[in-house]
């Protein structure tokens, strides 16, 4: 499977070091909530940040490898959601996310 990623509150993932576990889902909602937790691969991470978290500048964006996750990740109208918590072990890179100054991101490679 190719590269995974999903954007996080900075806060909410340093949460998640201390807890030792990631549960929310996308922005203000929960894995609870919705049953998953939203990821993108490389080609959709910045048309998500542009549409979801514009203008936002307390964003981490978490890079997983696949072969750690303990939950099943499911490809549902063409994104990646998995269906459990992300450990931190799971995670191989954290770098802040940054919008450019009209708000909007830029790709990442």
């Amino acid at each position: 499977m190719e590269r995974l990623f999903h954007i996080a509150r900075a806060a909410d993932w340093k949460r998640a070091q201390h807890h030792g576990a990631y549960r929310v889902s996308t922005l203000g909602k929960l894995l609870d909530d919705v049953g998953f937790i939203h990821l993108s691969f490389a080609h959709q991470v910045k048309p998500v940040a542009d549409d979801v978290y514009r203008g936002m500048t307390d964003l981490a964006l978490l890079e997983l490898n696949p072969k750690r996750l303990d939950a099943p990740v499911v490809i549902e109208s063409q994104f990646p959601h998995l269906y459990g918590e992300i450990k931190p072990r799971a995670v191989e890179q954290v770098r802040p996310y940054r919008p450019r100054p009209d708000g909007t991101f830029d790709p990442i490679a």
